[in-house]
């Protein structure tokens, strides 16, 4: 549930690491590319480090450690855990993917929704992107305000959010109320629970990505930034 309340600043940076498809593949190639180098606006730096700071322990001292403790659950079963919550935020992609008149992708998003609710037992199997090779369009608030002009604003690092900027902070609200968990579910506690689940089980199935920026970046804190607002140009300009 990206969304909101992400429970997760490591689990943040971590996406931040990845392509669209929340694969961590390919990454590493965007910085080989010079016109893929994004100027940041950050004068917000001393506040944004503090905030990347509490991020990074609690990531260290409670995120993970729940993460590894959530191993003990069999790989498959925790896939499909991850399949399930990537189906349930459907109407985002679809939503924002027709706002921006991406009319094919919000036809892939229905699509796949409707194979893998019936075909896929209620999301818990993806066979829309095994079998028939549909993979989702990742679009967001966010990202349909970027297409329409809206500057991604001073970059931010919100506590146990994690990297963000004005634009797509504001745009977590509006992905909120798309979030068909905010109108299944009334007691805010338990969204808080749902998704700790998801974040846990996202972090659960990742090889260390984090540690290994954390391990080889001369300074995680701007590697973690770039990699952020690069991965989200793209997003937008796509």
């Amino acid at each position: 549930m990206p969304c909101y309340a992400d429970a997760g600043a490591g689990a943040e940076m971590e996406k931040a690491a990845t392509n669209s498809t929340g694969d961590f593949e390919d990454f590493d190639d965007d910085f080989d590319d010079e016109e893929n180098v994004v100027e940041a606006y950050d004068p917000l730096e001393i506040f944004n480090r503090g905030m990347f700071w509490v991020n990074d322990k609690l990531y260290f001292y409670l995120l993970k450690p729940a993460a590894r403790v959530f191993r003990i659950i069999p790989q498959p079963v925790r896939v499909s855990i991850a399949n399930f919550f990537n189906n349930i935020e459907t109407p985002i992609r679809l939503v924002n993917a027709a706002a921006q008149l991406k009319w094919s992708d919000a036809g892939h998003e229905l699509e796949r929704f409707a194979i893998n609710t019936t075909v896929g037992i209620g999301g818990l199997f993806d066979p829309a992107k095994s079998r028939l090779r549909i993979s989702p369009k990742i679009e967001d608030s966010g990202q349909t305000m970027g297409h329409y002009g809206v500057g991604a604003g001073p970059y931010l690092v919100i506590p146990i959010i994690g990297p963000s900027t004005l634009r797509d902070g504001i745009g977590r609200v509006a992905d909120y109320y798309l979030h068909p968990v905010t109108y299944i579910v009334d007691d805010f506690s338990d969204i808080v629970i749902i998704e700790a689940i998801d974040v846990t089980n996202t972090l659960s199935l990742d090889k260390d990505t984090y540690e290994a920026i954390k391990k080889d970046a001369l300074d995680p804190y701007l590697f973690i930034r770039d990699a952020y607002l690069q991965r989200r140009r793209a997003q937008v300009a796509r």
